[in-house]
């Protein structure tokens, strides 16, 4: 059971009505009369619903069933195809599965999928990825490593600021939780 003093923003997640939430934020309120309260900010791992709600400070939740898995994305036809890393079997994703890691995917890549009851709900992708930059404009003769940034579209599809020695061809890496540039890779 998690109770309401174990929530941490971002990471920890209940099962609140037969549903996994994951906790985006909390504020404890301490009201100068009744008990204290916890107005929290949750999002729904099934559907991406994001919604407030009121708890009392002690109340207790279920662990949801959540398990991740690794499995490596192969191609798209009607559905995202994902190939299981152990037991080698393929599972499908929707679009609206796949909208916040869509800018991320990439053949051939192991990404995590979450399973809530056995079933897969959500892909995230590593957390730095290796992309090449397919299209900025030229770097100039002088640009140096500590001069501006200019906006570089990678292979995904995804477009990060870079600094403006980089151009089309050099690959990159990024981390994945802010959409930023990390590194020249050779």
């Amino acid at each position: 059971m998690i109770s309401t003093s174990d929530f941490r923003k971002g990471s920890t997640k209940i099962l609140w009505n037969n549903e996994p939430w994951l906790v985006l934020d909390y504020q404890l309120v301490k009201p100068g009369k009744g008990g204290t309260y916890l107005r929290t900010k949750m999002k729904n791992m099934l559907t991406g619903r994001i919604l407030e709600e009121t708890f009392r400070s002690a109340e207790k939740f279920p662990e949801p069933d959540l398990e991740y898995t690794q499995m490596q994305y192969l191609y798209k036809d009607e559905h995202y195809q994902f190939m299981d890393q152990e037991s080698y079997e393929q599972v499908g994703f929707n679009e609206d599965q796949m909208e916040t890691v869509k800018k991320y995917l990439k053949e051939g890549i192991v990404y995590s999928i979450l399973k809530f009851k056995g079933d897969p709900i959500l892909v995230e992708p590593p957390t730095f990825m290796v992309l090449e930059i397919v299209e900025t404009v030229p770097g100039v003769k002088g640009d140096t490593a500590q001069g501006g940034s200019k906006p570089a579209k990678l292979e995904s599809g995804l477009v990060v600021q870079v600094p403006l020695f980089l151009n089309e061809g050099h690959k990159i890496k990024v981390d994945t939780r802010e959409d930023k540039y990390i590194e020249k890779v050779d």
